[in-house]
């Protein structure tokens, strides 16, 4: 039964502070046992200035940090699951908000680009047009022979797309990663419903690493980072306020429990809509 950590965080707009932070947790998560990580959506920077946020968005080849967080995960032992941080992509002028996984003995990271964007207008008056900066990535990804199994990779406002989630469920995922920095309106309002119902469907674990708290640049997020089993039973939450670091065991026999009891991925059928 693996133990997992999970860095509920207020990133800033410095991104050596930012892995300082990270690093402190890797290394108290080995020390307890857990054999992963999972952080936040953009722990490395959180800055909505764009002028003052570009000069730290390079390359993923280019970022000092990509082998700072290999050597990380080497030097502890922990599987570690950036929950994204941004880079400039490598098809134009637009950046990615990349998940990486980087395992203990893994030479480069598995990555994966936030596939649907957050455009939107809120009645609190909060605008957000992600597409602005970020380009859409295109593939689902898992990843194989993590401590949690495999493990399928979605990133915050992910988790709203049914048809990314149906293609995870195709693929069996063990644990399904969904770091956020959701903003607090939608967050009361959707944020665990909607977490328990992925869980569910895809009678899959769900980890949802979450920013909290006030920011840097001004923003606020909901916090709540929550473990979700299969059965969609809270086994995690952190609370709206604060950052820190907590543990979960997952307890993978209990997805085949589940899954035969309710053999909902077994009698899935296609539905023709036209």
């Amino acid at each position: 039964m693996p133990k997992i950590a999970i860095l509920q965080m207020t990133s800033g707009i410095d991104p050596e502070a930012n892995f300082t932070a990270i690093a402190e947790a890797a290394r108290a998560a080995a020390g307890e046992g857990a054999a992963m990580l999972f952080t936040p959506e953009m722990s490395l920077l959180l800055d909505r200035n764009r002028a003052r946020a570009a000069p730290h968005i390079v390359a993923q080849g280019e970022s000092p940090f990509v082998p700072r967080f290999a050597a990380l995960a080497a030097e502890t032992g922990v599987t570690i699951a950036l929950g994204s941080m941004a880079v400039a992509h490598e098809a134009g002028e637009k950046s990615a908000n990349r998940s990486m996984v980087f395992g203990p003995g893994a030479p480069a990271p598995i990555t994966y680009d936030k596939i649907h964007m957050f455009d939107v207008d809120l009645a609190t008056g909060e605008s957000w047009r992600e597409s602005n900066a970020y380009e859409a990535g295109r593939a689902v990804v898992t990843v194989e022979g993590t401590p949690v199994g495999r493990l399928g990779l979605a990133v915050c406002y992910d988790m709203r797309f049914p048809a990314l989630w149906r293609a995870l469920g195709d693929r069996a995922c063990d644990c399904l990663a969904v770091p956020a920095a959701f903003t607090r309106p939608t967050g009361a309002a959707h944020w665990h419903v909607m977490l328990r119902a992925r869980a569910i469907e895809a009678q899959a674990f769900v980890v949802a690493a979450a920013q909290v708290g006030v920011h840097e640049d001004g923003r606020e997020t909901y916090g709540h980072s929550l473990v979700v089993d299969p059965w969609g039973e809270v086994l995690l939450d952190m609370g709206g306020e604060e950052a820190g670091l907590a543990f979960c065991d997952i307890d993978l026999a209990r997805i085949a429990a589940v899954r035969a009891q309710v053999p909902a991925l077994a009698n899935r059928r296609e539905i023709a809509t036209s």
